[in-house]
């Protein structure tokens, strides 16, 4: 292991943020300052530090919210603390949009120009934000403002955030955005109080047959008395009753699938975690939802924190984890302190730690940090990145529940999917499976955004057709399109809003159901512009590491680029091209960015008739 630190020093601010998170270093080597120990030519405790690699990412968030950049000093000194080579912590540190290497003011404004957002005028917004403050990227006036991709804000799009270094971070949500708004919110920003609560984003709020959403607007997100008194917790009482085994029964009977887009049967890949014999196992719940125009699981998260809490409690008695692990991207400040309150109180009260509810089971929950890396929503992308490297999907197999995280049997799913076991066990198998059809159980949450009267997060049973949800949100008077499943998802036109949503009906129909993004789209609305902007988000958010994903989503935006403007017998060699270039990331990247990244450009075209 070739260390090779160099002579730049971290400041006092840099030097207390990783202090605060790791303590004091313990000798020279470690980089503290008494001189009574002073021989660098061997150290202490290295495997011991060495171990501690996973804290690599916290690390890189306490320098960049105490300062705003991370610096050659402040990298070092973290990667000594470590005992990682500082070129490995510099590959981690530029991996993640949030994080920068080089100088930039304290204030950080993120504006969106993603999809749901440039359908709600990001780009007007943008064009303001030039001409009274600067280019993007350009310091000015203490803060600096850039374009991001999707801030998971999409039903008051468009939507921009403001991030303050320092030694209590501060963060303000603006949405909907006005570059007036903007530019204040860049001069002082705050914890904004007049954020609407979560219940804002559903509109069905208070209506009957709401089962994941039913205590959205009711019960006091920062309370646990007030959970438990809306039936909190009685889910994990029956898990107890059940045993392990018990409740894996329960969830594989109902007919519980993953709700991140992939639908693998929950049960199974419990079981399979539970009985390996190779411990200590782990849970993982992927709150990483960076698919453009995905929102649900935030509104759960800061709406109704408690009901995670206990749901990847009942996850872990079921799988045998001790510990889990909470991955929440990084934009979402308000989720991040609801779920570090409600943790905090569990753990005082006795649902989490070493003795939950004194039925004699372990389990504890950590929080660990997205830094801006949609390709950290891939499962094996999550371990590495909580692991303290780069975000990079790993070859499969072994597959997570044989080797996951820490190379340990790990379940990993997302938070609409655990969110559903509580009513599970509570309700039982048989009626949960009443709900929904017979493959497509229970109900799914759907993110609704684009140009309709209530975007928001809906709530319906699976079967359900796209006419009755849209009729639900206000549909355009002139609709183009509905883009299903986000960037990775294809075009439905107008004259197909019969289709059923469930897994099988939208794969029958010839486009996907994803995670639930539904994105309305009318005639105002560019369509190749939206395209463009599908093959920039995915050529952004490639991780690289394989060479079909990193050249062809490049040559995807580029073609792209020229047919934007082009038609007919001038765009079919480039239309070719896309087919060629897309057919070939579909058969040989390693994961599902580069193996989805031409879906909707594919369906645009041969649904909507795109450069025709």
């Amino acid at each position: 292991m070739d260390l090779r630190f160099g002579d730049s020093k971290p400041t006092d601010e840099e030097r207390a943020a990783v202090d605060a998170l790791l303590g004091p270093p313990e000798s020279a080597w470690e980089g503290a300052d008494d001189r009574t120990d002073t021989d660098l030519r061997w150290a202490r405790g290295g495997r011991e530090a060495r171990e501690r690699r996973d804290l690599l990412l916290p690390g890189l968030h306490a320098l960049n919210d105490r300062v705003g950049w991370i610096s050659e000093g402040g990298l070092d000194y973290l990667c000594r603390r470590l005992t990682v080579p500082p070129a490995e912590g510099y590959g981690v540190a530029t991996f993640y949009a949030m994080f920068a290497v080089k100088p930039r003011p304290a204030t950080v404004v993120h504006v969106c120009t993603d999809l749901a957002c440039a359908a709600r005028g990001s780009a007007q917004v943008c064009a303001e934000l030039e001409r009274d403050v600067g280019p993007a990227g350009s310091a000015g006036s203490g803060a600096v403002w850039q374009p991001s991709p999707c801030l998971g804000l999409c039903e008051r799009a468009p939507a921009a955030l403001a991030i303050r270094a320092g030694e209590t971070p501060r963060t303000a949500v603006v949405a909907p955005a006005t570059a007036e708004a903007v530019a204040d919110a860049a001069s002082a920003p705050h914890e904004a109080a007049a954020e609407p609560p979560a219940v804002a984003a559903v509109p069905q709020a208070g209506g009957d047959g709401l089962v994941l959403l039913r205590r959205i607007g009711v019960v006091d997100p920062g309370s646990l008395d007030d959970y438990r008194a809306h039936g909190g917790y009685a889910a994990l009482r029956r898990a107890f009753a059940l045993g392990p085994a018990g409740v894996i029964r329960e969830v594989t009977e109902a007919g519980l699938v993953g709700r991140g887009g992939a639908a693998f049967p929950t049960g199974r890949k419990w079981s399979a975690t539970a009985q390996q014999p190779d411990h200590p196992h782990y849970l993982v719940c992927n709150a990483d939802e960076s698919e453009p125009g995905t929102f649900k699981d935030r509104v759960l998260m800061e709406g109704d924190p408690y009901a995670l809490i206990e749901a990847m409690t009942v996850a872990g008695y079921a799988t045998g984890a001790h510990r889990g692990y909470l991955y929440l991207r990084g934009e979402y400040p308000r989720a991040l302190r609801r779920l570090r309150t409600a943790i905090d109180r569990a753990r005082a009260r006795g649902f989490l730690g070493k003795d939950v509810m004194g039925q004699g089971f372990a389990f504890d929950i950590e929080i660990r940090r997205g830094a801006g890396a949609y390709i950290c929503g891939e499962e094996t992308a999550i371990f590495n990145s909580i692991e303290g490297r780069r975000g990079e999907p790993r070859s499969k197999p072994p597959f997570p529940v044989e080797k996951g995280l820490f190379g340990k049997p790990t379940a990993v799913n997302n938070v609409e999917t655990l969110v559903n076991v509580l009513p599970i066990l509570i309700e039982g198998a048989q009626a949960y499976a009443r709900t929904g059809t017979g493959t497509s159980t229970g109900t799914k949450l759907f993110c609704v955004s684009g140009t309709v009267a209530k975007p928001g997060v809906y709530e319906l049973p699976f079967g359900a057709t796209l006419r009755e949800l849209l009729e639900l949100a206000g549909p355009p008077e002139t609709l183009r399109a509905v883009l299903l499943g986000g960037a990775a998802g294809g075009f439905v036109r107008p004259d197909e809003l019969d289709v059923p949503l469930t897994f099988e009906g939208t794969r029958a129909a010839g486009t996907t159901l994803g995670s639930g993004v539904v994105l309305v789209l009318d005639e105002g609305v560019e369509l190749p512009r939206i395209l463009l902007r599908i093959a920039e988000f995915f050529r952004d958010e490639s991780c690289g590491q394989c060479v079909p994903c990193r050249v062809g989503t490049v040559r995807q935006e580029e073609a792209l680029h020229r047919l934007k403007d082009r038609t007919g017998a001038a765009a079919a060699g480039d239309i070719a091209l896309l087919r060629e270039v897309g057919q070939a990331m579909r058969d040989a990247s390693i994961c599902g960015l580069g193996q989805t990244a031409w879906n909707a450009v594919e369906s645009a075209i041969d649904r909507l008739g795109a450069f025709k």
